[in-house]
């Protein structure tokens, strides 16, 4: 099961989706549709015979949040699988780890631009870089409050995944 948040404005809505069986359902309804990828960041649903268009804005894998924009509207989504529902059942936090000592590449991908430098202090959520890949932008975080101790990356730089961009303290 999956817990997924949409946030619009000040309205949530929560949802949650399940697959059993090969069968999608949500709120423990099935979902029927008709699902078509157009290319890497855009999609095309058809859903009681209604048409949607949807394309990924922004995908943040490590918080699990997405911005989409279906058919022209920009929603906000965040995600929760059952590791994550369990760990939040027992008062914990899926993201509270080990201290994080570097941000690696998430993907391979061009080096567009690098918003921070050594020695400089980011909190959680700041912007550290941005890093194209397949023709789109991916805005890199800040996993944790730190100061930046080394830029392992130039800007205008192809990383490979899981290259090292930049070291904490």
């Amino acid at each position: 099961m999956h817990k997924i948040t949409l946030n619009q404005g000040n309205e949530q809505t929560n949802f949650e989706v399940e697959t059993t069986q090969g069968q999608k359902t949500i709120n423990q309804e099935v979902f029927d549709w008709d699902f078509t990828k157009l290319n890497e960041s855009t999609f095309h649903v058809v859903h009681q015979d209604q048409s949607f268009t949807i394309e990924v804005v922004k995908a943040d894998l490590q918080e699990k949040s997405f911005q989409l924009k279906i058919n022209g509207e920009v929603f906000n989504y965040t995600a929760k699988d059952r590791m994550d529902l369990l760990l939040e059942k027992m008062g914990m936090s899926s993201t509270a780890s080990a201290k994080v000592n570097q941000v690696k590449a998430p993907m391979p991908g061009l080096i567009v631009s690098i918003k921070v430098e050594a020695g400089q202090a980011v909190q959680k959520g700041d912007i550290l870089l941005i890093l194209e890949a397949m023709k789109m932008e991916n805005v890199i975080k800040s996993p944790t409050d730190a100061t930046i101790k080394a830029i392992k990356i130039k800007q205008g730089e192809n990383v490979e995944k899981n290259k090292v961009l930049i070291e904490f303290e």
